[in-house]
Protein backbone atom coordinates (compact mmCIF):
# COMPACT_ATOMS: atom_id res chain seq x y z
CA UNK A 1 0.00 0.00 0.00
CA UNK A 2 1.38 3.42 -1.00
CA UNK A 3 0.15 6.80 0.57
CA UNK A 4 0.56 10.27 -0.89
CA UNK A 5 1.40 13.13 1.55
CA UNK A 6 -1.46 15.07 2.29
CA UNK A 7 -1.86 18.47 -0.05
CA UNK A 8 -3.53 21.48 0.92
CA UNK A 9 -5.45 23.49 -1.82
CA UNK A 10 -7.27 26.73 -1.08
CA UNK A 11 -10.45 27.44 -2.27
CA UNK A 12 -12.70 30.97 -2.53
CA UNK A 13 -16.32 30.36 -1.11
CA UNK A 14 -19.36 32.55 -2.24
CA UNK A 15 -18.82 34.54 0.82
CA UNK A 16 -16.10 35.78 0.44
CA UNK A 17 -13.91 33.33 2.83
CA UNK A 18 -11.03 31.42 2.40
CA UNK A 19 -11.45 27.71 3.22
CA UNK A 20 -8.86 24.82 2.82
CA UNK A 21 -8.89 21.64 1.68
CA UNK A 22 -6.77 18.45 2.56
CA UNK A 23 -7.28 15.65 -0.89
CA UNK A 24 -6.21 12.17 0.27
CA UNK A 25 -6.10 9.11 -2.33
CA UNK A 26 -4.81 5.59 -2.08
CA UNK A 27 -3.90 3.07 -4.57
CA UNK A 28 -6.38 0.77 -4.06
CA UNK A 29 -10.26 2.62 -3.80
CA UNK A 30 -8.84 6.25 -5.23
CA UNK A 31 -11.64 7.82 -2.67
CA UNK A 32 -11.01 11.01 -1.91
CA UNK A 33 -11.94 12.77 1.24
CA UNK A 34 -12.40 16.63 1.53
CA UNK A 35 -11.99 18.18 4.90
CA UNK A 36 -12.51 21.67 4.97
CA UNK A 37 -11.98 24.68 7.84
CA UNK A 38 -12.11 28.45 8.26
CA UNK A 39 -9.43 30.66 8.36
CA UNK A 40 -8.40 30.97 11.92
CA UNK A 41 -9.74 34.30 13.60
CA UNK A 42 -7.18 36.81 15.82
CA UNK A 43 -8.75 35.59 19.04
CA UNK A 44 -7.80 31.77 18.09
CA UNK A 45 -4.63 32.69 17.69
CA UNK A 46 -4.03 34.41 20.70
CA UNK A 47 -5.93 32.07 22.75
CA UNK A 48 -3.19 29.09 21.08
CA UNK A 49 0.00 31.71 21.68
CA UNK A 50 -1.24 32.22 25.09
CA UNK A 51 -2.04 28.48 25.65
CA UNK A 52 1.72 28.08 24.12
CA UNK A 53 3.25 30.25 26.38
CA UNK A 54 2.23 29.23 29.85
CA UNK A 55 2.62 25.46 28.99
CA UNK A 56 6.12 25.95 28.25
CA UNK A 57 6.53 27.87 31.07
CA UNK A 58 4.87 25.25 33.30
CA UNK A 59 6.89 22.45 31.56
CA UNK A 60 10.08 24.56 32.32
CA UNK A 61 9.91 25.02 35.42
CA UNK A 62 8.70 21.83 36.29
CA UNK A 63 11.49 20.21 34.32
CA UNK A 64 14.06 22.73 36.08
CA UNK A 65 12.95 21.68 40.08
CA UNK A 66 12.32 17.59 39.40
CA UNK A 67 16.07 18.07 37.57
CA UNK A 68 17.00 19.56 41.26
CA UNK A 69 15.32 17.56 42.99
CA UNK A 70 16.80 14.54 41.19
CA UNK A 71 20.44 16.18 41.21
CA UNK A 72 19.80 15.88 45.80
CA UNK A 73 18.66 12.79 45.44
CA UNK A 74 20.75 10.99 43.39
CA UNK A 75 23.59 12.21 45.97
CA UNK A 76 21.47 10.36 48.98
CA UNK A 77 20.75 7.05 46.00
CA UNK A 78 24.90 7.46 46.15
CA UNK A 79 24.90 6.37 49.46
CA UNK A 80 21.82 4.50 49.45
CA UNK A 81 21.54 2.61 46.53
CA UNK A 82 19.91 0.10 47.63
CA UNK A 83 17.32 1.30 49.75
CA UNK A 84 13.30 0.94 49.05
CA UNK A 85 13.27 4.97 49.63
CA UNK A 86 15.75 4.95 47.57
CA UNK A 87 14.33 3.65 44.66
CA UNK A 88 10.84 4.71 45.40
CA UNK A 89 12.14 8.89 44.62
CA UNK A 90 13.70 7.24 41.57
CA UNK A 91 10.18 6.32 40.85
CA UNK A 92 8.87 9.61 41.34
CA UNK A 93 11.36 11.45 39.96
CA UNK A 94 10.87 9.54 36.29
CA UNK A 95 7.38 9.73 36.60
CA UNK A 96 7.19 13.97 36.97
CA UNK A 97 10.28 13.44 34.19
CA UNK A 98 7.82 12.36 31.63
CA UNK A 99 5.35 14.65 32.54
CA UNK A 100 7.60 17.30 32.16
CA UNK A 101 8.61 16.34 28.76
CA UNK A 102 5.09 15.50 28.01
CA UNK A 103 3.76 19.68 28.73
CA UNK A 104 6.98 20.63 26.63
CA UNK A 105 6.10 18.06 23.92
CA UNK A 106 2.68 19.38 23.69
CA UNK A 107 3.72 23.10 23.57
CA UNK A 108 5.92 22.43 21.00
CA UNK A 109 2.93 20.55 18.86
CA UNK A 110 0.87 23.73 19.48
CA UNK A 111 4.08 26.22 18.49
CA UNK A 112 3.72 23.68 15.47
CA UNK A 113 -0.05 24.70 15.28
CA UNK A 114 0.00 27.72 15.33
CA UNK A 115 3.34 28.46 12.87
CA UNK A 116 0.73 26.84 9.97
CA UNK A 117 -1.86 28.91 10.74
CA UNK A 118 -0.01 32.07 10.64
CA UNK A 119 2.29 31.28 7.60
CA UNK A 120 5.65 31.30 9.83
CA UNK A 121 7.95 28.97 10.47
CA UNK A 122 8.76 27.05 14.11
CA UNK A 123 12.04 29.18 14.35
CA UNK A 124 9.83 32.09 13.87
CA UNK A 125 7.35 31.44 16.23
CA UNK A 126 9.56 30.59 18.62
CA UNK A 127 11.73 33.48 18.45
CA UNK A 128 8.43 35.37 18.98
CA UNK A 129 7.56 34.22 22.07
CA UNK A 130 10.75 34.70 23.36
CA UNK A 131 10.82 38.47 22.36
CA UNK A 132 7.50 38.67 24.13
CA UNK A 133 9.20 37.20 27.38
CA UNK A 134 12.05 39.14 27.24
CA UNK A 135 9.92 42.67 26.93
CA UNK A 136 7.79 41.09 29.84
CA UNK A 137 11.01 40.71 31.78
CA UNK A 138 12.20 43.78 30.69
CA UNK A 139 9.03 45.61 31.81
CA UNK A 140 9.13 43.74 35.05
CA UNK A 141 12.83 44.67 35.75
CA UNK A 142 11.94 48.26 35.03
CA UNK A 143 9.04 48.06 37.40
CA UNK A 144 11.43 46.47 40.13
CA UNK A 145 13.87 49.13 39.81
CA UNK A 146 11.29 52.10 40.06
CA UNK A 147 9.78 49.93 43.77
CA UNK A 148 13.88 49.71 44.96
CA UNK A 149 15.02 53.39 44.07
CA UNK A 150 11.54 54.80 45.85
CA UNK A 151 12.24 53.20 48.91
CA UNK A 152 16.14 54.36 49.19
CA UNK A 153 14.78 57.46 48.01
CA UNK A 154 11.96 57.44 50.72
CA UNK A 155 14.10 58.88 54.09
CA UNK A 156 15.40 61.52 51.71
CA UNK A 157 12.39 62.72 50.62
CA UNK A 158 10.74 62.81 53.69
CA UNK A 159 14.17 64.42 55.19
CA UNK A 160 13.54 67.48 52.55
CA UNK A 161 10.28 67.75 52.27
CA UNK A 162 9.23 71.66 52.70
CA UNK A 163 7.09 72.77 55.03
CA UNK A 164 4.99 76.10 54.32
CA UNK A 165 5.31 79.07 56.44
CA UNK A 166 2.16 79.43 58.66
CA UNK A 167 0.10 82.63 58.26
CA UNK A 168 -1.38 82.60 61.64
CA UNK A 169 -2.23 80.86 65.20
CA UNK A 170 -4.80 78.83 63.93
CA UNK A 171 -2.80 77.58 60.55
CA UNK A 172 0.26 77.02 63.55
CA UNK A 173 -1.64 74.92 65.53
CA UNK A 174 -2.26 72.50 62.80
CA UNK A 175 1.62 72.46 61.64
CA UNK A 176 2.39 71.57 65.67
CA UNK A 177 -0.59 68.68 66.20
CA UNK A 178 0.66 66.77 63.19
CA UNK A 179 4.41 66.94 64.04
CA UNK A 180 3.49 66.32 67.55
CA UNK A 181 1.49 63.30 66.56
CA UNK A 182 3.87 61.87 64.14
CA UNK A 183 7.11 62.36 67.01
CA UNK A 184 4.66 60.59 69.36
CA UNK A 185 3.91 57.52 66.72
CA UNK A 186 7.40 57.28 66.27
CA UNK A 187 8.33 56.58 70.40
CA UNK A 188 9.19 60.19 71.56
CA UNK A 189 7.12 61.14 74.47
CA UNK A 190 9.17 63.88 75.81
CA UNK A 191 9.21 66.64 73.55
CA UNK A 192 9.32 70.25 73.22
CA UNK A 193 7.19 72.85 70.88
CA UNK A 194 8.15 76.26 70.66
CA UNK A 195 5.67 78.59 69.13
CA UNK A 196 5.87 81.72 67.60
CA UNK A 197 4.06 84.16 70.24
CA UNK A 198 1.07 85.49 67.94
CA UNK A 199 -2.53 87.03 69.74
CA UNK A 200 -5.35 84.83 68.27
CA UNK A 201 -5.83 87.39 65.46
CA UNK A 202 -2.56 88.03 64.52
CA UNK A 203 -0.43 87.29 61.53
CA UNK A 204 2.98 85.90 60.86
CA UNK A 205 4.58 88.35 58.63
CA UNK A 206 4.84 91.78 60.28
CA UNK A 207 6.24 93.62 63.27
CA UNK A 208 7.18 91.22 66.44
CA UNK A 209 4.97 92.16 69.60
CA UNK A 210 7.34 93.40 71.82
CA UNK A 211 4.77 92.27 74.85
CA UNK A 212 5.41 94.98 77.30
CA UNK A 213 3.54 93.60 79.95
CA UNK A 214 6.70 90.63 80.00
CA UNK A 215 5.72 87.32 81.00
CA UNK A 216 2.81 87.22 82.54
CA UNK A 217 1.38 89.05 79.29
CA UNK A 218 3.17 86.87 76.74
CA UNK A 219 1.49 83.38 78.83
CA UNK A 220 -2.18 85.17 79.13
CA UNK A 221 -2.53 86.23 75.41
CA UNK A 222 -0.54 83.82 73.90
CA UNK A 223 1.61 81.20 75.51
CA UNK A 224 -1.70 79.64 77.15
CA UNK A 225 -4.13 80.41 74.15
CA UNK A 226 -1.68 78.63 71.83
CA UNK A 227 -1.71 75.54 74.51
CA UNK A 228 -4.49 74.87 74.89
CA UNK A 229 -5.50 74.63 71.02
CA UNK A 230 -3.11 72.34 70.84
CA UNK A 231 -3.73 70.05 73.51
CA UNK A 232 -7.49 70.39 72.17
CA UNK A 233 -5.98 69.48 68.57
CA UNK A 234 -3.33 66.85 69.65
CA UNK A 235 -4.62 62.98 70.32
CA UNK A 236 -1.69 60.27 71.49
CA UNK A 237 -3.04 57.46 72.95
CA UNK A 238 -0.36 55.45 74.74
CA UNK A 239 -0.74 51.47 74.91
CA UNK A 240 -1.95 50.51 77.82
CA UNK A 241 -2.30 47.25 79.33
CA UNK A 242 -5.71 48.12 81.52
CA UNK A 243 -7.22 48.78 78.14
CA UNK A 244 -8.95 46.55 76.09
CA UNK A 245 -7.14 46.03 72.55
CA UNK A 246 -10.20 46.91 70.90
CA UNK A 247 -10.60 50.05 72.36
CA UNK A 248 -7.35 51.39 72.22
CA UNK A 249 -7.74 50.80 68.15
CA UNK A 250 -11.01 52.33 68.58
CA UNK A 251 -9.24 55.07 70.08
CA UNK A 252 -6.96 56.10 67.70
CA UNK A 253 -9.97 57.49 65.53
CA UNK A 254 -11.74 59.36 68.03
CA UNK A 255 -11.72 63.06 67.04
CA UNK A 256 -13.62 63.95 70.11
CA UNK A 257 -12.06 66.99 71.77
CA UNK A 258 -10.73 66.43 75.11
CA UNK A 259 -11.12 68.42 78.15
CA UNK A 260 -8.42 70.66 78.44
CA UNK A 261 -7.43 72.69 81.96
CA UNK A 262 -4.76 75.39 82.67
CA UNK A 263 -3.22 75.32 86.65
CA UNK A 264 -0.87 78.20 87.08
CA UNK A 265 2.79 77.51 88.49
CA UNK A 266 4.35 80.86 89.49
CA UNK A 267 1.58 83.32 88.56
CA UNK A 268 4.34 86.15 88.21
CA UNK A 269 6.35 84.06 85.86
CA UNK A 270 3.58 83.84 83.81
CA UNK A 271 4.13 79.43 83.73
CA UNK A 272 1.05 77.15 84.34
CA UNK A 273 0.97 72.88 83.81
CA UNK A 274 -1.95 72.46 81.27
CA UNK A 275 -3.52 69.15 81.22
CA UNK A 276 -5.66 67.52 78.56
CA UNK A 277 -8.06 64.77 79.52
CA UNK A 278 -9.25 62.35 77.09
CA UNK A 279 -12.71 61.33 76.24
CA UNK A 280 -11.53 57.69 75.36
CA UNK A 281 -9.48 57.34 78.55
CA UNK A 282 -6.94 58.12 80.71
CA UNK A 283 -4.34 56.48 78.64
CA UNK A 284 -5.06 59.67 76.23
CA UNK A 285 -4.16 62.30 78.44
CA UNK A 286 -1.40 64.72 77.92
CA UNK A 287 0.56 67.01 80.34
CA UNK A 288 2.23 70.49 79.12
CA UNK A 289 4.41 72.97 81.03
CA UNK A 290 4.30 76.26 79.49
CA UNK A 291 6.94 78.54 79.73
CA UNK A 292 9.71 77.54 82.46
CA UNK A 293 12.29 78.88 83.17
CA UNK A 294 15.40 77.94 84.79
CA UNK A 295 14.70 78.31 87.72
CA UNK A 296 14.88 74.65 90.00
CA UNK A 297 11.79 74.50 91.19
CA UNK A 298 11.10 73.90 87.55
CA UNK A 299 13.20 71.15 87.69
CA UNK A 300 11.21 69.47 90.45
CA UNK A 301 8.26 70.27 88.84
CA UNK A 302 9.09 68.40 85.73
CA UNK A 303 10.89 65.63 87.17
CA UNK A 304 7.26 65.30 89.08
CA UNK A 305 4.77 65.50 86.33
CA UNK A 306 7.07 62.92 84.63
CA UNK A 307 6.91 60.38 86.96
CA UNK A 308 3.18 61.10 87.00
CA UNK A 309 2.96 60.68 83.40
CA UNK A 310 4.28 57.66 83.40
CA UNK A 311 6.77 55.96 80.30
CA UNK A 312 3.90 55.55 78.14
CA UNK A 313 2.37 58.93 77.63
CA UNK A 314 3.01 62.56 76.15
CA UNK A 315 4.68 65.30 78.21
CA UNK A 316 5.41 68.91 76.35
CA UNK A 317 7.57 71.52 77.04
CA UNK A 318 5.85 74.96 75.60
CA UNK A 319 8.60 77.55 74.64
CA UNK A 320 11.26 76.95 77.48
CA UNK A 321 13.15 79.67 78.60
CA UNK A 322 16.19 78.18 77.87
CA UNK A 323 18.05 76.70 74.95
CA UNK A 324 20.37 74.36 76.33
CA UNK A 325 22.58 73.47 78.99
CA UNK A 326 24.19 76.13 78.87
CA UNK A 327 21.60 78.52 79.80
CA UNK A 328 22.47 77.21 83.77
CA UNK A 329 25.70 78.56 83.70
CA UNK A 330 26.80 79.19 87.54
CA UNK A 331 24.25 80.40 89.92
CA UNK A 332 25.76 80.35 93.34
CA UNK A 333 22.02 80.03 94.68
CA UNK A 334 21.62 77.10 93.12
CA UNK A 335 25.22 75.79 91.97
CA UNK A 336 24.08 72.05 91.18
CA UNK A 337 21.57 73.89 88.85
CA UNK A 338 23.38 72.68 85.53
CA UNK A 339 23.98 69.28 86.47
CA UNK A 340 20.38 68.52 87.77
CA UNK A 341 19.18 70.70 84.66
CA UNK A 342 21.08 67.99 82.63
CA UNK A 343 19.99 65.03 84.32
CA UNK A 344 15.85 66.16 84.77
CA UNK A 345 15.88 66.84 80.84
CA UNK A 346 18.33 66.68 78.22
CA UNK A 347 19.49 63.12 79.80
CA UNK A 348 15.19 62.75 79.10
CA UNK A 349 15.05 63.68 75.91
CA UNK A 350 12.54 66.21 75.16
CA UNK A 351 13.82 66.78 71.65
CA UNK A 352 11.94 70.14 69.09
CA UNK A 353 9.38 68.64 67.63
CA UNK A 354 7.93 71.98 66.55
CA UNK A 355 9.51 75.18 66.31
CA UNK A 356 8.87 78.51 64.73
CA UNK A 357 12.04 81.02 65.41
CA UNK A 358 11.22 84.54 64.01
CA UNK A 359 14.29 86.96 63.90
CA UNK A 360 16.10 89.65 61.49
CA UNK A 361 19.11 89.11 59.19
CA UNK A 362 20.87 91.49 57.27
CA UNK A 363 17.89 93.97 57.98
CA UNK A 364 15.41 91.39 56.64
CA UNK A 365 12.33 89.98 58.05
CA UNK A 366 13.81 85.78 58.66
CA UNK A 367 11.89 82.88 60.02
CA UNK A 368 12.86 79.14 60.47
CA UNK A 369 10.85 76.19 60.78
CA UNK A 370 11.00 72.69 62.51
CA UNK A 371 8.60 70.07 61.67
CA UNK A 372 9.38 66.71 62.54
CA UNK A 373 10.58 64.75 61.39
CA UNK A 374 11.41 67.06 58.42
CA UNK A 375 14.71 69.36 58.52
CA UNK A 376 14.28 73.23 59.12
CA UNK A 377 12.93 75.30 56.80
CA UNK A 378 14.20 78.85 56.12
CA UNK A 379 12.33 81.66 54.66
CA UNK A 380 13.08 85.30 54.07
CA UNK A 381 9.68 87.82 54.35
CA UNK A 382 10.01 90.04 51.15
CA UNK A 383 7.32 92.71 49.38
CA UNK A 384 5.82 91.93 46.35
CA UNK A 385 4.54 94.66 43.70
CA UNK A 386 1.94 95.61 45.61
CA UNK A 387 3.74 95.64 48.97
CA UNK A 388 2.42 92.86 50.87
CA UNK A 389 5.33 90.69 52.27
CA UNK A 390 5.39 87.30 50.48
CA UNK A 391 7.60 84.49 52.30
CA UNK A 392 10.77 83.38 50.00
CA UNK A 393 12.21 79.89 50.52
CA UNK A 394 15.92 80.06 50.71
CA UNK A 395 16.98 76.15 51.38
CA UNK A 396 16.72 73.37 54.53
CA UNK A 397 19.01 72.80 57.54
CA UNK A 398 19.75 69.76 59.85
CA UNK A 399 20.42 71.98 62.70
CA UNK A 400 19.07 75.03 64.07
CA UNK A 401 19.87 77.92 61.71
CA UNK A 402 22.56 80.75 62.60
CA UNK A 403 22.29 84.61 61.70
CA UNK A 404 25.58 84.01 59.66
CA UNK A 405 24.12 81.23 57.77
CA UNK A 406 21.35 83.18 57.07
CA UNK A 407 23.29 85.89 55.65
CA UNK A 408 25.04 84.06 53.54
CA UNK A 409 21.55 82.81 51.79
CA UNK A 410 20.38 86.19 51.34
CA UNK A 411 23.78 87.52 49.68
CA UNK A 412 23.34 84.38 47.10
CA UNK A 413 19.76 85.34 46.20
CA UNK A 414 19.13 88.04 43.34
CA UNK A 415 15.68 88.78 45.20
CA UNK A 416 17.63 90.26 48.32
CA UNK A 417 20.49 91.90 46.16
CA UNK A 418 19.22 95.05 47.52
CA UNK A 419 18.55 95.81 50.87
CA UNK A 420 15.07 96.56 52.09
CA UNK A 421 15.45 100.02 52.92
CA UNK A 422 16.74 100.24 49.09
CA UNK A 423 14.03 98.33 47.68
CA UNK A 424 11.22 100.87 49.51
CA UNK A 425 13.39 103.68 48.21
CA UNK A 426 13.14 102.48 44.65
CA UNK A 427 9.46 101.53 44.53
CA UNK A 428 8.83 105.43 45.60
CA UNK A 429 10.27 106.68 42.97
CA UNK A 430 8.65 104.31 40.37
CA UNK A 431 11.55 101.92 39.54
CA UNK A 432 12.40 98.70 39.39
CA UNK A 433 13.40 96.85 43.13
CA UNK A 434 14.54 93.74 41.04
Amino acid sequence: MTHRLPQIAMTQRADNRVRYSDSTSTSHNHNKTRITFDKPSTQHLTYIMIKIISVGAIATVLFAAQSSAFSSLSQRSSQHISTPAASSSSALHLSAADEARQLLAKAKALREEAAVMQGKSIEEMEQEVQEKKNMAQERQAVVEKARKEREENKTIRSNTQITPVPEDAKSQIEQAASAVERAFADGIVRQTVRFALLEEEEAMSGLLNEWPGGAKQIYRESGRPLTEMLLSEVRAYSKDSSVDEEEQEASKFSRTPPEVKAEDIWDFDGSAIITATAAAGSHGDVKAVVMPNTDTKYLKDIEAFDKDVGPNRLLLLINPFWKDVESWGFNILQPNGKKRSQEVIFDNGYDVTYAVLRFSARGEDCIAIKSYPFEWQLYAYREDWSGQERPVWLGSSEEEPKSAQYSELLNSRPEFKMSKNMRQMQRMMGNDDQ
